[in-house]
């Protein structure tokens, strides 16, 4: 297990690490822990997990090497704006990312303009909580909620980062940090990511930082006025990906010029967004 830790900054700020040489899911041992009074901020980490937690009850494998952190935390605020901590971690982690790789985080030239003619970067965020690297999922995060003893509100972030290698048959495009010619370990990741999250957490501010975090969100945000199509429990909605509200809602606009608002679903891009389908608007309006 390569070592890891914490900078000076993250423990001076109370942070405390729980490392595994190996583990079913950290997300599930994080739960766990607050189940039995612990409140953190703790991270739990490994770099060999083997039975990972992933959105809508999904198993998460990855291969030993790759980084997979669930930070433990207690935010003093209701569970729906601890909710958009998801959004926060997904700045601190392409900042991470872009900091240990510098060349990811560089603008793509000519060919990578929008429609607006601004350059885009490498590095971009995919709602709710997926970072793609030139279009391939190299990073995501799942949020999970428990309740300490006495009934207090815990959040668990849990951050899987495909550091030595990409999952396979996963049936869509991903890529891993050696792909791109990083060397380092998972907890080299960790440390930046720790460091990372202390910034992006002092800008959420209890959720009264959230219109900044928002804003810094949508400069990365990937697919922005791009045909999209979303998988919600209430069937499809497809039409063009406008914005993120104030709470964090996916905003979908359609031919029509109607808009659905989006709480959670699955997003895709490219000819799978394109294909229509009559009366699939669904979501949440």
């Amino acid at each position: 297990m390569d070592t890891f830790r914490l900078s000076p900054d993250a423990l001076a700020a109370g942070y405390r690490l729980e490392a595994h040489e190996r583990i079913g899911s950290t997300n599930a041992r994080a739960l766990e822990l607050a189940a039995n009074g612990e409140s953190g901020p703790l991270w739990v980490v490994t770099d060999d997990q083997f039975s990972g937690r992933g959105r809508r009850g999904r198993q998460w494998h990855g291969p030993k090497g790759n980084l997979a952190a669930s930070l433990l935390i207690t935010p003093r605020t209701d569970l729906g704006t601890a909710a958009t901590l998801g959004f926060a971690a997904s700045i601190a982690l392409s900042d991470a990312l872009g900091r240990l790789a510098p060349e990811m985080g560089l603008s793509l030239g000519l060919d990578g303009m929008d429609a607006n003619g601004a350059g885009r970067t490498r590095l971009e965020l995919k709602w709710p909580n997926d970072v793609l690297l030139s279009g391939a999922k190299i990073a995501g995060i799942l949020l999970e909620s428990a309740s300490l003893r006495g009934g207090a509100p815990a959040v668990v972030i849990g951050i899987g980062v495909n550091v030595v290698a990409a999952p396979e048959d996963v049936g869509y495009p991903a890529t891993s940090l050696r792909a791109v010619g990083f060397q380092g370990s998972a907890a080299d990741v960790l440390a930046v990511l720790a460091d990372a999250w202390l910034d992006a957490h002092r800008i959420w501010s209890g959720g009264d930082g959230l219109p900044q975090v928002r804003r810094r969100w949508l400069e990365r945000a990937a697919g922005l006025d791009a045909p999209v199509a979303v998988r919600t429990g209430g069937g499809i909605v497809r039409g063009r990906l406008e914005t993120i509200d104030d709470d964090c809602r996916l905003i979908v606009r359609h031919d029509d010029g109607t808009v659905t608002k989006v709480a959670a679903g699955d997003v895709h891009f490219g000819a799978v967004a394109t294909e229509r389908q009559a009366g699939q608007h669904g979501g949440e309006n």
